[in-house]
This record gives C-alpha cells, structure tokens and sequence, in this order.
C-alpha cells in the first residue's frame, strides 16, 4: 500500500469521514456535519463490539477513504461467517487513484483474517459508476436488496 495506511478509526477522525459520507447528492441528504454528536456516539458503540471494524485511510497525514467492515456470525450456509461493507467513501480529490480498490482488497483480507466465508455488500441502485466498480473487483449482483425506512 505503500504511503497508505489503513487504521481503526478514532474521534479525532469523525469529522473527515463525516465530511465524506455528506459529498454526493445521497449523502448530502441524509448526513449532517454540523452535528458530530450523534456520529460520535456511533463511534463509542462500534469501537465495543469487536466485529464492527470502522477504518481510515490515510496518506500524509490525510484521512482520504473510510469503510465500516461488519463480521456476523450465522447459521446458513453450514454456519457460516460473512462480513459486510458498508460506507465506503474516497475524498473527492482521491477518486480515480485507485485508493478505493485498496480499501476494498482490505476488507476482503480482513475478512478472510475473520475466517468468512463470503463478503458482501450493497450500494444505491443510483450509484451505477460504483456497481461497475464492485463488479471489476470481482463482486457479482446476485440478490435484490430491501430496506425498510424507520
């Protein structure tokens, strides 16, 4: 990865990958930098739970990705272990470097290191450039997903 580092993410961090997840017309909507209460508090309760895994990606001293990597436990599939990516973002001026494929290949060896046996994902159905990218890295859109707004 070479000037690439990818960690845990910290407090100090919650503004940059706040910032990140609110710079695209999704985000924009649903996010709110000027309050990092409530992001601060998820933090507390994903660093104490050792199979949630919120990273950063840093260069020079610069947070320029995140991704939250969820490890479950489960009975189907011979009890089988999967993880989930959610919330990958690459700073905008980060785009295109690549950076995002390596966050995506951590998650995949992160999950192997976790003994899963699948890796899984979703992403808007208007985010058609990162479906492409999913499928490039070797992802395949088998399942339709749902959600239930509450």
């Amino acid at each position: 990865m070479g000037d690439l580092e990818i960690r845990a993410a910290v407090a100090d961090d919650i503004p940059a990958i706040v910032e990140m997840l609110a710079d695209d017309p999704l985000g924009a909507q649903r996010e709110s930098p000027d309050n990092l209460a409530p992001y601060l508090a998820a933090l507390e309760r994903l660093s104490g739970d050792p199979n949630q895994h919120l990273v950063v990606a840093v260069r020079e001293g610069r947070i320029v990705g995140t991704l939250q990597l969820t490890v479950i436990p489960g009975l189907s599939r011979k009890g089988a272990t999967r993880s989930i990516v959610e919330g990958v973002r690459i700073h905008a001026d980060e785009r295109g470097s690549g950076l995002g494929t390596q966050l995506i290949e951590w998650a995949v060896a992160e999950s192997r290191r976790q003994n899963c046996q699948l890796v899984q994902l979703t992403s808007d159905t208007s985010r058609t450039d990162a479906h492409r990218f999913y499928e490039r890295l070797g992802f395949t859109a088998s399942h339709v997903g749902f959600k239930l707004q509450l």
